[in-house]
C-alpha cells in the first residue's frame, strides 16, 4: 500500500486518472466559500476537460487537466474568423447526497447541430457527456449545498488550428470548465425589468442565430450595457425584417401568458431553441396549459398578462415590467403565477424532489 501511494503521488508516471482521484483522497466535501452569496460570476475550480480533434477527423480520448489557461496560435480559427460554440448546462446536489445532470444529452445534440452550421468538428454525444460528467466530478467540491446554487458547466468547442485565409481550422479543442453560480441576475429572484430595444438586432434570417456560436454575444453587449445603465434588467430583441416580432433576451428565452394561453415565439432561424425552453414547453403542457409556438408581436407583449424568461443561467425567471417606444407596462406578480408554478416543478425534477418522468436527469 505503501508502494502504491508512492506511486501516486510522487511517481511522474501518473495514469490520465490522477488528477480527479488526488482530489478524492486530499479535498473536503465542499470549497471555502461564501454559498449564500454566490451570484454569477467566474470562480477558479480545480479541473477542466481538454480533448482535441485528430486528423482523422475524431476527436481523442480527453483527460481532466488542471483549470488554467490555453496556448493559442495567433492565427487560430476561433480568433481571426469566431469559429467557436459553447453550450452550458448544470450540476446539482440532491438532497439525499445524489449529484445530477439535466439533459446533457440535448446539449450534446445541440453542439453538433451548430458544429455543422460552423463548418467544424464536434465530439460524439458520448463523448460530450462523459466530458460533463468527468468535469463536475473532478470539481464536486465546488458543486453547491442543496438549494445553495448549481455548478455551471461550460463546453466549449473551438477552431483552435492556424488558418490565414478564410477557411475552417485543420484542428478543433473541446474544453469543459465550470464554475459555482448562483442568481444569474443581480435582482435575485425578485421580477425582472427589460427593454425593448428596436435599434439594434440580436441576429437575422439566414445567419447564426439558431445555433450558440460565440459570434452571437458580443454584439448584444452594446445595447444590454445602454439598458442597464438606463436601470433595466436585459433587453427584448425584435426580428430584423419587419421590426415588430419578438425573438429572445439576450441570454434567454421569452414566454408570454394571456389568459389560459402560453406563448412563445417559434424557432425560425434566428432564435437558440433552449433546452430549459423545450422543457418548459413539455412540462406545460402535461400540467394541462395551451402552449403556442409562433410570431409573437411585440404589441401583444405588452397586452400579456404574464411574462417570463427561460435558460440555463436563469432558469425561469418573471417579469415585472417591459419598457418600449416610452411606454412601460407592469405584469401580474406575486403568488399564483403561471411561471412559477412552471419553476417549481422544473427545479423540483433536476433536484430530484419531483418525479422524472421525462428521463431527464443524469446521475453521476
Amino acid at each position: 500500500m505503501t508502494n502504491f501511494f508512492y506511486f501516486l503521488f510522487f511517481d511522474f508516471r501518473r495514469p490520465p486518472w490522477f488528477g480527479a482521484f488526488k482530489w478524492f483522497l486530499t479535498h473536503e466535501e465542499y470549497a471555502d466559500i461564501d454559498w449564500n452569496n454566490l451570484g454569477f460570476g467566474l470562480r477558479q475550480t480545480d479541473y477542466m476537460y481538454k480533448s482535441k480533434c485528430t486528423k482523422n477527423n475524431t476527436f481523442e480520448q480527453g483527460q481532466l487537466v488542471n483549470y488554467g489557461n490555453l496556448e493559442l496560435s495567433p492565427a487560430a480559427g476561433v480568433l481571426n474568423y469566431g469559429q467557436g460554440l459553447f453550450e452550458g448546462t448544470k450540476a446539482v446536489r440532491g438532497e439525499d447526497g445524489r449529484l445530477l445532470l439535466f439533459r446533457p444529452d440535448q446539449n450534446a445534440i445541440r453542439m453538433q447541430i451548430g458544429a455543422e452550421r460552423m463548418c467544424m468538428q464536434s465530439p460524439s454525444i458520448e463523448q460530450f457527456v462523459y466530458a460533463v460528467k468527468q468535469t463536475a466530478l473532478a470539481n464536486k467540491r465546488w458543486i453547491p449545498p442543496p438549494g445553495k446554487g448549481s455548478l455551471y458547466i461550460r463546453p466549449l468547442l473551438i477552431g483552435s488550428g492556424p488558418i490565414l485565409g478564410l477557411s475552417p481550422a485543420h484542428e478543433y479543442t473541446f474544453l469543459v470548465y465550470a464554475s459555482p453560480v448562483g442568481n444569474y441576475f443581480k435582482e435575485g429572484t425578485a421580477p425582472l425589468n427589460l427593454y425593448v430595444n428596436n435599434e439594434f438586432h440580436r441576429t437575422t434570417r439566414g445567419g447564426a442565430g439558431g445555433v450558440k456560436s460565440i459570434t452571437n454575444y458580443a454584439p448584444v453587449l452594446k445595447p444590454l450595457l445602454r439598458a442597464k445603465e438606463q436601470g433595466f434588467s436585459d433587453v427584448v430583441y425584435l426580428d430584423s425584417v419587419h421590426k415588430k416580432y419578438i425573438e429572445e433576451v439576450s441570454s434567454c428565452n421569452i414566454f408570454i401568458v394571456k389568459g389560459d394561453v402560453i406563448s412563445t415565439p417559434s424557432t425560425v432561424g434566428t432564435i437558440l431553441e433552449g433546452i430549459t425552453r423545450k422543457s418548459i414547453i413539455d412540462i406545460a403542457r402535461d400540467l394541462g396549459y395551451k402552449v403556442e409556438e409562433r410570431l409573437v408581436a411585440v404589441d401583444e407583449l405588452m397586452e400579456a398578462d404574464e411574462v417570463f424568461t427561460t435558460g440555463t443561467a436563469v432558469t425561469v425567471a418573471t417579469v415585472g415590467s417591459i419598457t418600449y417606444n416610452g411606454r412601460r407596462v407592469e405584469y401580474r406578480t406575486g403568488d399564483g403565477l403561471v411561471s412559477q408554478n412552471l419553476f417549481k416543478r422544473l427545479v423540483g425534477i433536476q433536484v430530484g424532489k419531483v418525479e422524472d418522468k421525462y428521463n431527464w436527469i443524469v446521475d453521476i
